[in-house]
């Protein structure tokens, strides 16, 4: 007999832990995102971890600005930016106030509301690609900036939050160097992943862009 997935909340203590803890604890995890048109739920498969201003991959390395202010507050916050003027990406906040670590959701298996995600995922061709990837993710959960600083620990009233879920055995957890990341953040291998899951992401190296002639 197959348990049911935990249903309790996660405590903002959760996340008021090191970033390199908080990470891998995700996977497995429940996400529950409230819409106006009903909640959908996706089993975390895959994160990514940046340390702030230790970290010159994380949006704060070079410090505080108004971009990027959510990721220097309490943990359990949700901290969403927008990318190649196309893309929003998801991220919770963790690890002390003030140390502006955070843990980018790169991609999950939609477990609730697949009508509601496919709705806004309309070139995926299979259930596993709907959030298969950052960008899917945010796209297939309806989330924007305006999502930029909610509480995920908040309880009910919250748009976002995150569920105990069953979380990943530590022996299918993987580990290797962050999508996309150049220069020194490149060597960092925090990137977690449930081994063998369809809809974990593929891994592409940086590729520097080449400035116009």
């Amino acid at each position: 007999m197959i348990e049911s997935p935990d249903r309790t909340p996660l405590p903002r203590d959760f996340f008021d832990r090191p970033v390199l803890d908080v990470a891998p604890d995700l996977l497995g995890r429940t996400l529950v995102r409230m819409t106006d048109d009903g909640p959908i739920e996706l089993r975390l498969t895959e994160v990514e971890a940046y340390a702030g201003e230790a970290d010159p991959g994380s949006h704060a390395y070079r410090g505080r600005t108004a971009r990027n202010a959510v990721m220097f507050g309490p943990p359990g916050h949700v901290y969403v930016y927008f990318t190649y003027g196309m893309w929003h990406c998801l991220n919770l906040v963790c690890g002390a106030e003030g140390t502006a670590a955070g843990v980018l959701l790169r991609a999950g298996e939609i477990r609730v509301g697949h009508d509601l995600a496919r709705h806004r995922r309309t070139s995926a061709k299979y259930d596993r690609e709907l959030a298969k990837g950052p960008a899917r993710l945010a796209t297939a959960l309806d989330v924007d900036r305006s999502l930029d600083g909610a509480d995920a620990c908040a309880g009910p009233a919250s748009p976002l939050s995150v569920l105990a879920g069953t979380p990943a055995a530590p022996a299918s957890v993987r580990s290797g160097p962050r999508t996309g990341v150049g220069g020194a953040g490149a060597v960092h291998p925090w990137r977690f992943w449930i081994d063998g899951d369809p809809t974990v992401s593929p891994y592409r190296a940086h590729t520097p862009r080449k400035r116009k002639a």
